[in-house]
């Protein structure tokens, strides 16, 4: 880390530093405490506030190790107004010769009653002499690493800070990034004054608004942070319009005759949604969206109609899905509203998948290679070095948040030749809070299809324990009896000594004994693909009544005669995953019950998805719950990778200052770019080239 640590020296350090994420002098500065222990005040000890960590001083007047109930150092601490009993549970010969008798100590600590009065265990204990001045500002606590302690990042801190005046440059550093307007309009306090008082906040500084972080300080550094994304994420997107990509205009005879076929007619916001894809898809550079809505929606006529846009233009498209169960989902329904469509000008629409035997494999390379197939849908398959596309105009990639950064690049590279990139759509039956589109999707621009199909029933949905099983088998029992269809759902395939939860294969044999009038099937990831693709056609074709699987059915399965659907351990599952495999159900006219099984205990967390879920059906609701309960990294998934994580903010806390950085972004981009590139250097540094990628 150049000059960031002087006298700091050896490389061992500038690893630990690295990973805290610093490496450089900014990362030092923004390397903000966790917390503030006060050591600018004495309690004397008669007076102690129980459960808060205070700091006493007084003479050790008797010192031992004792033996039961374990070895232990004691020490009793006098200050003249009372004392208390300093204990160590594990402890270095050394503190032991030092804590002696006659020693003036100053403790710092949480003060507890005990057996024996009031005590401190393990309290952080110094020597100190006769009238040794107090700290004169809250002492920071630093996020830390192993073998890097708070006081290293302490020293280092300050030295950075001392220097400022001194390193010829006293703005590179805290300099201020922001124009005065800016600063003004959101009443936002200066950057350098921000900084100092955070990392060395006065005696009297309000405790509370510091742990809260909605002191003007913290809010000064949060803005920033909510800048700097927002800062980075608009650069993408306009880098991104730079590109050029082959002009994809709607010219109506695909899509006009699609549209002319279809049994039913699309929802509002469905139109509202092709038509903004139909524009992106006219424009001579890439487009990049993503198509976003809940369980049912009719994402997949959305995706079909921007294929038949590609197509009609000579070009060739590509969807991507996550499990071979969805793309082979995808490639029947599109088969049926493409295929005909597609029999006169001689086209194909292939399958591509790990699963396929060598020959399909082969037939559908060359196909696609060739030209004749216009349409190639598959899972990962579709980006392996082997497949060449001819002109792929399109690349949609369904549950997008399943597949990486890299992965979902490198489809799209299939496409590219002499600087023009195919247009890119991405779809999530995960609806997106507000909040986390704002922010992490701000390089994206965003269709939402907000409203369901006519003709689907709510799903009601049941939390019952584990214990009345017994009825929730009768349940099962009669709704197959009435010629109704059922999910029996698993959380793992075999047993697991860590979880003892209720495996797929186990419940498939226990209800093949107590239903012995049914056809039952099994699902689950570990079948192979042909024997899985022959279970669930069997189930949708309704020669199966109950399917026991594991969540392999979380995405994409599609049958209106399945009303019933019963899931085990729900508490040791995702709202997301709660809500995919409820939208699993519900999909026909009949009104349709998930079961939510679950097993007692149950954790604060586990409560509380369980709650949501049942109380709420919309799933940007959900969403938004969810986000709060993860935050943005589990939410996100693969996403994360290259995308400016946040430290400080909080996207539902702080959404005001979200709505503020994306203006302040807009405003600096427009009229002050030099500001915006310095404000991007100080906070995503070396962060910040993902963006040329």
């Amino acid at each position: 880390m150049p000059d960031a640590a002087p006298h700091s020296g050896s490389a061992s350090l500038r690893e630990k530093l690295g990973k805290l994420g610093i490496d450089d002098e900014s990362g030092l500065i923004l390397h903000l405490p966790l917390r503030y222990e006060d050591e600018t005040h004495l309690h004397p000890i008669h007076d102690l506030p129980e459960g808060r960590t205070v700091q006493v001083e007084g003479v050790i007047t008797r010192s031992e190790i004792a033996y039961r109930p374990r070895r232990q150092l004691v020490c009793r601490v006098e200050d003249g107004s009372g004392a208390l009993t300093m204990r160590f549970l594990n402890f270095y010969g050394s503190q032991a010769r030092a804590y002696v008798a006659g020693r003036r100590v100053r403790l710092l600590g949480e003060a507890r009653s005990g057996f024996f009065g009031i005590e401190m265990v393990h309290p952080r204990c110094r020597i100190v002499g006769e009238q040794e001045p107090l700290a004169d500002a809250l002492t920071p606590v630093y996020p830390t690493t192993a073998g890097l302690s708070s006081e290293t990042l302490r020293r280092l801190i300050r030295q950075m800070l001392q220097r400022r005046e001194d390193d010829g440059d006293p703005q590179r550093h805290l300099g201020e990034t922001l124009p005065d307007a800016v600063l003004q309009r959101h009443q936002l306090q200066g950057f350098r004054e921000s900084v100092l008082f955070l990392h060395q906040p006065p005696p009297d500084a309000r405790v509370d608004s510091l742990r809260e972080r909605t002191h003007p300080a913290w809010r000064r550094i949060k803005f920033d942070e909510l800048l700097a994304q927002q800062l980075s994420m608009r650069l993408h997107h306009r880098q991104r319009r730079t590109h050029h990509a082959p002009p994809l205009p709607a010219k109506g005879s695909l899509t006009g005759a699609l549209l002319d076929s279809l049994p039913f007619a699309l929802t509002g916001a469905q139109e509202r949604a092709y038509a903004e894809i139909g524009r992106d898809l006219a424009a001579d550079h890439p487009m990049q969206r993503l198509l976003q809505g809940d369980v049912g929606c009719g994402k997949t006529i959305v995706a079909a109609l921007a294929i038949s846009q590609a197509i009609e233009n000579g070009y060739q498209a590509a969807l991507m899905a996550p499990t071979e169960i969805l793309a082979e989902q995808h490639h029947r329904k599109l088969t049926d509203w493409l295929g005909p469509l597609l029999a006169p000008l001689d086209a194909a629409i292939v399958r591509l998948s790990g699963g396929q035997k060598k020959k399909q494999r082969q037939a559908a390379l060359a196909a696609i290679g060739e030209e004749r197939a216009l349409l190639a849908v598959g899972t990962h398959a579709l980006f392996q070095e082997m497949v060449g596309f001819g002109r792929l105009g399109l690349a949609i990639i369904d549950e997008q948040h399943r597949f990486g950064v890299h992965q979902r690049l490198t489809l799209r590279m299939k496409g590219a030749t002499g600087g023009t990139m195919p247009h890119q759509l991405m779809m999530s039956a995960t609806p997106i809070p507000r909040t986390l589109s704002m922010s992490y999707y701000a390089d994206l621009d965003v269709s939402v299809i907000d409203e369901l199909p006519p003709g689907r029933s709510p799903v009601a949905t049941r939390l019952v324990a584990d214990t009345r099983r017994g009825e929730i088998i009768e349940r099962v029992r009669e709704a197959c009896r009435e010629g109704k269809q059922a999910y029996w759902v698993c959380p793992l395939i075999e047993e697991s000594e860590a979880l003892q939860l209720k495996t797929a294969i186990e419940t498939h044999e226990t209800l093949k004994q107590e239903f012995h009038d049914l056809k039952i099937g099994l699902a689950h990831g570990r079948l192979p693909p042909r024997e899985k693709s022959a279970v669930m056609e069997a189930f949708q074709r309704g020669e199966i009544q109950l399917l026991v699987a594991t969540t392999v059915i979380e995405v994409g399965v599609d049958v209106p005669n399945a009303s019933l659907m019963v899931i085990e351990h729900a508490e040791r599952m995702g709202l997301s995953q709660l809500h995919q495999l409820r939208g699993r159900v519900g999909r026909g006219s009949e009104t349709s019950v998930c079961i939510l099984l679950y097993q007692k205990p149950l954790s604060a967390t586990a409560r509380e998805r369980l709650r949501i879920i049942f109380e709420h059906h919309d799933g940007f609701e959900i969403a938004r719950r969810d986000l709060q309960l993860r935050g943005p990294g589990e939410f996100l998934g693969a996403r994360q990778s290259g995308v400016p994580m946040l430290r400080f903010a909080d996207l539902e806390r702080d959404a005001d200052l979200l709505d503020a950085a994306r203006a302040a972004a807009e405003e600096l981009l427009g009229s002050h770019p030099a500001s915006a590139n310095r404000h991007i250097q100080r906070w995503l540094g070396r962060k910040s080239e993902y963006l040329r990628a």
